[in-house]
């Protein structure tokens, strides 16, 4: 019995919670946030004529060959490192024209628009954005 006494006493004394009192009555807390953003892009935009054209209009001529157009020729072309490769004529290749009565009035037009390149424009540029964040907490009891 004198054994199991001071268990009995020690299990059956109350126990008691201290409170929590914070210290603080108000207060804040503050963050920043920066960011910088730099994109730099390069625009590329290329024109070009697909095909070729080659008139022939007038009166009172004629050519030596038995078609009023030159061959066809591959044309090739380089910009900006780029190689471009077109269909043309060979005009080296083209029919003469001569007045088929000389001294007569006539009238000649021959035009000849190239496939190719017409124009490329190069741009690049660089786009900036800053971004700031503020943040305020504030807490109380």
């Amino acid at each position: 019995m004198w054994r199991t006494l001071p268990f009995v006493l020690f299990i059956s004394s109350p126990i008691y919670a201290v409170p929590v009192v914070p210290n603080f009555t108000q207060g804040s807390s503050t963050s920043r946030t920066e960011t910088t953003t730099n994109i730099t892009e390069t625009i590329r935009t290329t024109n070009y004529n697909s095909g070729y054209t080659y008139s022939v209009t007038g009166s009172g001529v004629s050519h030596d060959g038995s078609t009023i157009s030159a061959p066809n020729a591959t044309v090739t072309e380089t910009v900006n490192g780029t190689t471009y490769t077109w269909t043309g004529l060979d005009l080296g290749e083209k029919p003469n024209w001569t007045l088929t009565n000389q001294g007569d009035a006539f009238q000649f037009t021959e035009v000849y628009t190239p496939a190719g390149l017409q124009s490329v424009s190069d741009v690049t540029r660089t786009i900036q954005s800053e971004s700031v964040t503020d943040t305020t907490t504030i807490f109380s009891q």
